[in-house]
């Protein structure tokens, strides 16, 4: 009896201790079982909702993904679309970003624990200044949404009215600029396909929400090219580049398809090409019927949303840098080099083991959920499941028309894919591994590669 007692102290005095990963990840998880049960209340929706819709439709929401079995325009009501926006703020801001801004706001102190969550969560070398990110987070966000609110409602207005233009204005920049890729239009932006005013509105706030929070604050610091982090300054070229050459090869493959923009004006096509090649990599918008691309631009766009948007931003996939690294590190080993240099400086093994790492662990994922995914809906195209998983792993949003045909197993591991896209192949795994520091160095050996 006495030997129970203890153990019962024990566990009282040493309750189950989480590492910032596995908090944060259970943090995300509760997030989206709070919005499955709001979206499921009758007051969210207008039309008849299965209880696995509403827990697809609350992860992609929170993942800020856009893929959805559901159209959200003609299924949800007011309520049930505020909560979807809901769930992409705090999403795209991240939960504990989110969290930290509620307690800054009520004066009170955040602690060091809280401040490494903030630091896991932002992906941060140190707690220092994580605070003031937070805040620079909050601020730019709510100011750079409110201005592009402002310009689209000039294009919607007209459209539908002050209440209705404004309301799509709102719902719109939301999803925009946290990458969620959700519209209340069945067919997406494809109404507004030559249309300057929304496709820059709307471009601006996805690329700019895909930079990452860290690659602006430090911008509008700095305000110098020579000043700007080799991480800045890496995102910043390769975006650009990985941008035109998008566009370029979107126009060369689609330019003489009747179904996307062969039938388009010039003005058009260059609009459509250029909203297409941009909106990959982060967003999940469409201009033009997805089901109708030809296969080589789905596997541009397969490759573009498995690199995904930048570190610290609103966007999934490997992201943009780990990409960079990899290429630098083969460019280096072919050329006989030891270190992977960028921009006239080194990058640490450590930088170089974290990129293969996460490359690695997010193709294993994804096969596995290909896997599943191919035997459970055997009359489905494959390149169309690869699009569907791969859109899902970046938390883009883009569909070739699968997802509202999916199984309820389909469903759900599309579901873990959002998750795993969301919270970063790092993340999951450190979660679940013990890490250990090894205090043996054992002797060389040799294995065969290539």
């Amino acid at each position: 009896m006495a030997l129970h007692v203890r153990k019962h102290k024990r566990f009282l005095h040493n309750p189950i201790r989480l590492n910032p990963p596995q908090f944060l990840a259970l943090l995300f998880l509760f997030l989206i079982f709070v919005g499955t049960c709001l979206l499921k209340l009758p007051i969210a929706h207008e039309k008849t909702l299965s209880w696995v819709d509403a827990f697809f439709i609350a992860t992609s929401a929170a993942t800020v993904t856009g893929l959805a079995t559901v159209d959200p325009g003609s299924t949800f009501t007011l309520f049930g679309e505020i909560v979807i926006l809901f769930l992409i703020q705090v999403g795209g801001l991240g939960v504990m970003s989110f969290a930290s801004l509620v307690v800054i706001m009520m004066g009170r102190k955040i602690s060091i624990k809280q401040r490494v969550l903030m630091q896991e969560a932002l992906n941060q070398p140190s707690i220092g200044g994580v605070i003031r990110l937070v805040r620079n987070l909050f601020v730019f966000s709510i100011s750079i949404q409110i201005i592009a609110i402002f310009f689209l409602s000039l294009r919607l207005v007209p459209d539908f009215g002050v209440s209705k233009g404004i309301y799509y204005s709102i719902f719109h920049v939301i999803s925009a600029y946290n990458n969620a890729g959700f519209s209340l239009w069945s067919d997406g932006l494809t109404g507004y396909v030559g249309d300057p005013m929304v496709n820059i509105v709307i471009s601006f706030l996805f690329i700019t929400g895909g930079i990452g929070f860290t690659v602006l604050v430090d911008i509008w610091v700095s305000r110098s090219w020579k000043k700007l982090s080799l991480h800045t300054r890496v995102m910043l070229l390769s975006t650009l580049i990985i941008n035109i050459v998008a566009i370029l090869f979107f126009y060369l493959f689609e330019f003489n398809n009747p179904k996307t923009i062969g039938m388009l004006s010039g003005a058009e096509q260059f609009w459509a090409s250029y909203f297409q090649g941009v909106t990959p990599r982060t967003a999940g918008f469409n201009s033009i019927d997805m089901t109708a691309i030809n296969p080589d631009t789905s596997l541009l766009m397969i490759l573009l949303m498995f690199v995904g948007a930048g570190s610290t931003s609103t966007g999934g996939g490997i992201k943009l840098t780990t990409f960079v690294v990899i290429i630098f590190t083969v460019a280096a080993f072919l050329k006989g080099k030891e270190n992977t240099v960028v921009m006239k400086r080194t990058i640490r093994n450590a930088v170089v083991y974290r990129a293969l790492a996460i490359t690695t662990i997010s193709i294993l994922f994804i096969f596995a959920a290909l896997f599943i995914i191919t035997y459970v809906q055997k009359d489905v195209s494959f390149m169309v499941i690869v699009f569907e998983v791969v859109s899902a792993f970046g938390t883009v949003g883009l569909s070739m028309g699968l997802t509202p045909d999916l199984t309820v197993i389909g469903k759900i591991v599309i579901c873990v894919v959002m998750v795993f896209g969301k919270l970063g192949p790092l993340t999951l795994a450190f979660s679940l591994a013990k890490q250990t520091k090894d205090n043996i160095r054992y002797p060389d050996g040799e294995v065969f590669t290539g």
